[in-house]
């Protein structure tokens, strides 16, 4: 197969891609609008809520101070977005998330619909399976924006070689600056390390080092601007903590730490199926030895090395989380479905056919895997009538397919999308916003403050940690008081609001205080918590 393609494939090809494009989004924003935020996303909407209030500013802002762990360019996109309704929702918080995800879709149709316009459908079939990217794609993830950024650079690079596109170096260092932007240090080097990868296997070694060297330069200069505008923000003392937060807290693991296998380990389950599957596929190709130079299998190798530099490079810091590695996904989803592109190979053959198994029976287990969720959530989940009746019929539909070559093996794997989608949009979703609600709880408790106003106390929440998922919905300019240890409340002067947790009322020893009886009891975050109300003395 040639490796420039014609310009009359290429027009056809933008267009499919965009088309992917178009309906992934769809996909990707389907029944959101105002739904509740919980967990991390709350972080990031009280950022945009603050910025909605006051206007934009270099670092996002929580209780009106800096927060140092981020530059503002995600709260800017969601402050834009969230303009012409006044508010933040979730549909405007996400709304960036998913364009960075429909972009990758575009972007893996592309380097690989060239070869095989089934083998581009199937690998973002595949990205679409895979458990991060759903969950990711619906949320505030940076990471899935730098993801985005990083499949794009390693496109210039790839298509300029074998697409015969321009060089756009212009594009490769505006894109590496939007990295930073978005992800801080880590958002400059992901993207630079693929296409370096790419380079370094293709023994292009001039570009290698004056690319490399390039983006050490520019990443230099992006620090050095970085602490200079968290200098003008908020000081000496904050650019120390920016100093912290972005870089030493990192590699140091004082924010968490993991050993050094976890991204190669968890990932067999975090990011199925195209991770382990794009393994067994690797084993394939090793197994199979040497063969014909061919162009597809060379952008499988690409994309190994690619994928391989996140997970190793990112495995040296000693804080690990799995979101951490999205970038490699694209890669692991392009690999997992080269199967369905190279014919020969007894392994590729069993691969296809395990695929397809789990394709074809993919809506089957997920009504069996709801029925048994049922037994531990009946209240919370309701009938599950409707969504069984839509997954019996996407059960037969696939069954269908299997059988007919013309839509095999496509046609089971678009229906296994749409099965594992609807069953998170429609089950999952609403199942983890009712288990971790906070928003009844805080909005309650708002209408009471507003109704006898006086100072609001928030009692072993944690300024950075579950008070931060009461302030996003109680979505106001008033700072609450912040205490930790019961000794803390003793200055505490009537009148005021206390919200704390039911277990640690019950620890109270203070008169004043175990003695209330709570204004408002309610299920926060997964815990029961209660409001107290400490009147001011009636004068005699």
């Amino acid at each position: 197969m040639n490796k420039a393609q014609p310009p009359l494939l290429n027009a056809t090809i933008r267009q499919q891609s965009l088309g992917l494009g178009l309906l992934a989004l769809l996909l990707f924003i389907a029944g959101n609008w105002h739904q509740a935020i919980i967990g991390f996303d709350s972080r990031f909407v009280v950022f945009a809520q603050e910025m909605l209030r006051h206007g934009p500013s270099f670092f996002p802002t929580t209780y009106g101070q800096p927060y140092a762990d981020y530059l503002a360019t995600s709260t800017i996109l969601t402050w834009l977005l969230s303009l012409p309704f006044d508010q933040v929702t979730s549909l405007t918080a996400w709304l960036p998330t998913a364009m960075a995800s429909a972009i990758i879709v575009i972007l893996v149709y592309r380097l690989t619909a060239p070869y095989s316009p089934r083998w581009g459908v199937l690998s973002v079939l595949m990205l679409l399976l895979s458990s991060t990217f759903i969950s990711e794609t619906r949320a505030v993830s940076l990471d899935q924006m730098l993801a985005a950024v990083a499949l794009a650079v390693f496109y210039l690079g790839y298509s300029h070689d074998h697409f015969g596109a321009g060089k756009r170096l212009h594009w490769l260092y505006l894109l590496l600056i939007l990295g930073f932007a978005i992800r801080g240090p880590i958002g400059l080097v992901i993207p630079t390390g693929m296409l370096c990868s790419y380079y370094l296997i293709n023994r292009q070694w001039s570009r290698l080092f004056s690319f490399g060297l390039l983006a050490l330069a520019l990443l230099g200069a992006c620090v050095g601007l970085l602490l200079l505008l968290a200098k003008l923000s908020g000081g000496d003392t904050f650019m120390q903590d920016v100093i912290r937060m972005q870089f030493l807290g990192r590699m140091d693991g004082s924010e968490g730490s993991s050993g050094a296998l976890y991204y190669f380990t968890s990932s067999l389950g975090n990011y199925a199926l195209a991770y382990p599957l794009a393994l067994l596929v690797l084993l394939g190709v090793a197994v199979g030895g040497r063969r014909t130079p061919d162009p597809a299998l060379q952008l499988v190798l690409y994309c190994a090395a690619a994928g391989l530099l996140v997970m190793l490079g990112l495995s040296i810091p000693q804080a690990k989380k799995a979101r951490y590695v999205l970038p490699m996904l694209p890669m692991a989803a392009i690999i997992a479905a080269y199967p369905f592109q190279v014919a020969q190979g007894r392994l590729f053959a069993w691969l296809r056919g395990l695929m397809l198994g789990i394709w074809v029976l993919l809506p089957a287990l997920l009504a069996v895997g709801l029925w048994m969720v049922r037994r531990r959530y009946a209240e919370q989940l309701g009938s599950l009538a409707p969504i069984l009746s839509v997954l019996v019929v996407l059960q037969v539909l696939a069954l269908l397919t299997v059988f007919k070559p013309r839509l095999r093996p496509v046609g089971p794997a678009l229906i296994a999308v749409l099965a594992i989608w609807t069953t998170y949009i429609v089950i999952v979703e609403p199942l983890e916003r009712s288990l971790y609600d906070t928003r009844t709880f805080s909005l309650a408790v708002k209408a009471q403050v507003q109704q006898d106003r006086a100072p609001v106390i928030l009692h072993g929440l944690g300024k950075d940690a579950k008070a931060i998922k009461f302030m996003v919905n109680y979505d106001c300019d008033r700072v609450p008081l912040f205490t930790q240890q019961p000794s803390d409340l003793n200055p505490i002067v009537a009148p005021a609001w206390l919200v704390m947790s039911a277990a640690d009322f019950a620890l109270l020893k203070d008169p004043r205080f175990s003695g209330l009886t709570p204004t408002l009891t309610g299920e926060f975050d997964k815990d029961p918590y209660v409001l107290l109300h400490l009147a001011k003395p009636v004068q005699p």
